[in-house]
């Protein structure tokens, strides 16, 4: 039995949530596997409400499930930030989910911004650090509202923090068993602490996988070669800070926040899968999002949940089926609203 939590979120979060599982529900009478859902409405509408982010014992309370299905956070009435830091952050950092997982895949059939590039260029995993870097809020400021104001916040990366991200990296790529190539993406020539200790630990851990190729770039030039040559790369490991920005680009490349979705990996406990592409509030309530990416989502959540990795299977190419008849992956152009794009990939099933 499967037990999954569902935050729906905001804005049209629980729009694609909703087309996700039906999804799930179809791949479940395919697959004969049984399932739970538990809902939360943790969210900007709650937050207004109630003035809570999460309530007190929620934390305990998704512990107890096998994964949690999210679908966006984010609300235009509640200022930035707090909805992030109190919900997206909390849960990555409380439910120790240090890994960030985003598959960077290019499906037959949706344009490409790149000239020249097709499905068998763009295919990598980037596995972004999840709990330390700049996102820990190690800081403050002095003489706060004045001209002499000091505002300060520390790249934090610890031994234990980036060997067992770097260590899930290597194993990845080894079971991938495609290029058998990771490359450690960081600045180590300008951030001459935090990423001495990834370049030191990179190369550390290199040794246990002899069958692994390794490489390194700085971060700006994996930029510049992410969209000159994507299929240089293969998985792609790399600090918080700078796989939030470019896991960003790579979902442009892919098609864009239509198709990308991402896991919030803890190996040993409860993970989190999302779509990339936020609440969009504007297009809330108009059935026009585009739901591919939670249903990718869902995917990721059925492969890193045991058993059922021919059911993901099914699910995304069912999504490679449905994604050829789009006119577009933009809300609003895709040729069919959200429910009818939700209902086509389950009949593939």
């Amino acid at each position: 039995m499967l037990k999954i939590a569902v935050i729906g979120g905001d804005g049209t979060g629980p729009e694609v949530v909703a087309e996700g599982l039906k999804v799930l529900d179809a791949v479940a009478k395919k697959h004969r596997f049984q399932y739970t859902l538990t809902r939360f409405d943790f969210g900007g509408a709650r937050y207004l409400r109630t003035g809570d982010v999460l309530p007190e014992g929620a934390v305990e309370e998704l512990r107890a499930f096998d994964a949690i299905y999210l679908g966006a956070i984010g609300h235009p009435d509640v200022p930035p930030g707090v909805l992030e830091k109190g919900i997206l952050l909390e849960l990555r950092f409380r439910l120790d989910q240090y890994i960030n997982l985003r598959p960077v895949k290019l499906y037959e059939g949706v344009d490409c911004p790149l000239k020249d590039k097709g499905p068998a260029d763009i295919d990598f995993v980037v596995v972004r650090e999840n709990t330390e870097d700049l996102y820990v809020g190690s800081g403050g400021f002095a003489h706060k509202g004045t001209d002499m104001e000091v505002a300060t916040q520390i790249m934090l990366a610890t031994y234990v923090g980036v060997e067992r991200c770097v260590r899930y990296a290597f194993e990845l790529t080894r079971k991938r068993n495609r290029r058998k190539l990771l490359t450690l993406v960081a600045k180590t020539n300008v951030l001459t602490f935090a990423h001495d200790l990834w370049w030191r630990v990179f190369n550390q851990v290199a040794k246990e996988y002899p069958d692994v190729k390794t490489d390194y770039n700085h971060v700006d030039a994996c930029c510049m070669w992410m969209v000159k040559s994507p299929e240089l790369y293969d998985v792609i490991v790399t600090p918080n800070m700078f796989g939030d920005i470019i896991t960003d680009l790579g979902a442009m490349i892919q098609g864009g926040m239509g198709i990308a979705s991402g896991g919030n990996i803890n190996p040993g406990g409860v993970s989190m899968y999302e779509p990339i592409g936020g609440s969009a509030p504007k297009y809330t309530g108009k059935n026009v999002i585009n739901p591919l990416a939670a249903i990718g989502a869902l995917a990721m959540l059925l492969r890193h949940s045991g058993k059922l990795a021919q059911a993901a299977d099914d699910v995304d190419a069912a999504v490679m089926k449905v994604v050829k008849r789009l006119k577009s992956l933009s809300a609003g152009k895709m040729g069919y609203s959200t429910t009818e794009v939700g209902t086509m990939v389950a009949e593939s099933l």
